[in-house]
């Protein structure tokens, strides 16, 4: 498989810069939310608030109904389809859909990338996270706090730099020597940040689950966090998904379940500098593990470790690296190859 993943990569490199000056031209595109439920407060004293510092004042009662747990959708649809099934992208904790739109330098994103290949491309706002909204009523909804990052922790975390890299001063900052993804944009990247509940797995998957009911069938690409979603929705629905594309799962699907996706060919891409994380080899040995059982029961999932094809120098936001449309023709290729992409 590596030598054709490789042979792949020699015949759509030139891709890149050319289809990046292609035109988008759309038939449609929309937005939806979907999932969600009601959450009653009640028992809350009436509050008084003035909108502006000279505003009139207003009673706000904070006793009612509210809807929490829905999730956003924007779809996009090129006039020229020449993906079988529309493409769903689902972004990783502490964001949102803008993962896989333009990237922190400017540089077109996948989202964009699949579009002018010709995949319908549905992207969503994860539940609680951007335009999906967050269940600020006057009592929790979730247990918990939300979580929240800084752009120290994603420099590290993420392998832009190694552990001890990050320094408010950006000439102390360290770079994985090779790194690919754009470190001078830090801080836009950081401004994509949303704060992140860890007990929400559960309306999330239901949001997801309600949007491959009403779209598909069709190709799930998903990232990081996602993977765990990606996968237990093609275990749910094995009849609605296609493929599964997880780049750099942090978790994967039920081991009790690998059975289900014996109909579901799917795909686990990962970056580089894995082997010198501390978390990341515990992580890539997770989806080894995964990817085997499906094998076994009957299954096919494919792992590609970037640095073994040629493709070097990717961090954990691969789709926002410097080489980002190297690793998505990759991708597009092994979906053609299982007949779900016509050049």
């Amino acid at each position: 498989m590596k030598k054709r993943m490789a042979a792949a990569m020699l015949a759509l490199s030139a891709w890149g810069a050319a289809a990046s000056a292609q035109p988008i031209v759309l038939r449609d595109m929309g937005s939806f939310h979907i999932g969600g439920e009601t959450f009653v407060v009640s028992g809350e004293p009436v509050k008084e608030v003035k909108f502006t510092a000279n505003g009139v004042p207003l009673k706000i009662d904070p006793n009612g109904t509210y809807v929490v747990g829905q999730m956003y959708v924007q779809y996009f649809i090129p006039e020229n389809r020449k993906g079988a099934v529309p493409l769903l992208l689902w972004h990783g904790g502490g964001l949102s859909g803008v993962t896989y739109e333009t990237t922190p330098d400017g540089r077109p994103g996948w989202l964009n990338d699949f579009l002018r290949r010709g995949w319908a491309v549905y992207n969503s706002d994860a539940v609680e996270r951007g335009r999906s909204g967050w269940p600020a009523t006057a009592k929790p909804v979730w247990p918990g706090d939300p979580v929240l990052v800084t752009a120290a922790n994603a420099y590290e975390r993420f392998r832009i730099g190694g552990a001890g890299s990050w320094s408010d001063d950006p000439a102390q900052r360290k770079l994985l020597p090779g790194n690919q993804f754009p470190a001078d944009h830090i801080w836009q990247f950081a401004r994509q940040f949303v704060p992140r509940w860890i007990t929400t797995d559960e309306p999330t998957l239901k949001a997801y689950l309600q949007l491959v009911d009403k779209v598909c069938p069709c190709v799930l690409l998903v990232h990081s966090q996602a993977g765990k979603f990606g996968f237990q929705a093609a275990q749910a629905r094995p009849d609605k998904i296609r493929a599964v594309v997880a780049v750099e799962p942090a978790e994967v699907g039920d081991l009790d379940k690998v059975a289900a996706l014996k109909g579901v060919p799917s795909l686990m891409v990962y970056g580089d500098f894995i082997e010198q994380d501390s978390r990341w080899p515990a992580i890539r040995a997770k989806g080894a593990k995964f990817a085997e059982a499906v094998r076994k029961a009957g299954g096919e999932l494919d792992e590609v470790d970037l640095p073994k094809v040629g493709i070097k120098g990717n961090s954990h936001m691969v789709m926002m690296d410097k080489n980002n449309l190297e690793v998505s023709a990759l991708i597009n290729d092994w979906l053609a190859r299982r007949g779900l992409y016509r050049p």
